[in-house]
């Protein structure tokens, strides 16, 4: 009975561990495919994972049905994470862009209370990264798909002073002066 209990437990740390991420499906398309016999109807997913704590990735999924659809986009998502430097102000470091595609994203740190301005993928990308004030605008493509990759890409571009210190081999001290 006591192994049987212990069991349990630890299925439900296994879900605490993962009910940490959050996910959101940017969008479901219907696509077709012509072959011998006629169309060949499938769904494809578009869908962004992040625990608000600085990870977020951005995943496709192809399926027969769209619940497999956003299955796979998932297990996708969770393949391609990012780590996100954020300020105490939950804001990015630096200015940064990103591009993916003909999508260009342009993304500025903003002051406290500010907000999450941007629209579209880029919105949901931000919010599930853990940001909460920060000034981003689309540029070029509309795709979804491509400006949900453009954010990712402008998150993953932004370093710390520490980082930068580290990688130049010199004291933090020495970047202010």
């Amino acid at each position: 009975m006591a192994k049987a209990n212990n069991k349990s437990r630890k299925k439900g740390r296994a879900k605490e561990k993962d009910s940490s991420w959050q996910e959101r499906v940017v969008q479901i398309r219907r696509v077709s495919k012509v072959v011998k016999g006629g169309k060949k109807l499938s769904f494809r997913a578009i869908v962004v994972v992040g625990n608000e704590k600085g990870q977020v990735g951005v995943g496709v999924g192809k399926a027969a049905d769209v619940i497999g659809a956003v299955r796979k986009g998932v297990a996708d998502a969770k393949k391609q994470l990012v780590e996100v430097s954020l300020t105490k102000s939950s804001s990015i470091v630096h200015v940064t862009n990103g591009i993916a595609g003909g999508a260009k994203v342009f993304m500025r740190p903003a002051s406290p209370g500010t907000g999450v301005i941007a629209g579209g993928a880029v919105r949901t990308v931000l919010e599930l990264a853990g940001v909460k004030n920060i000034l981003a605008k689309q540029l070029g493509s509309n795709s979804p798909l491509n400006n949900a990759r453009a954010a990712v890409d402008a998150l993953a571009g932004l370093r710390t002073f520490g980082e930068v210190a580290k990688e130049r081999n010199i004291p933090i001290e020495q970047l202010y002066a």
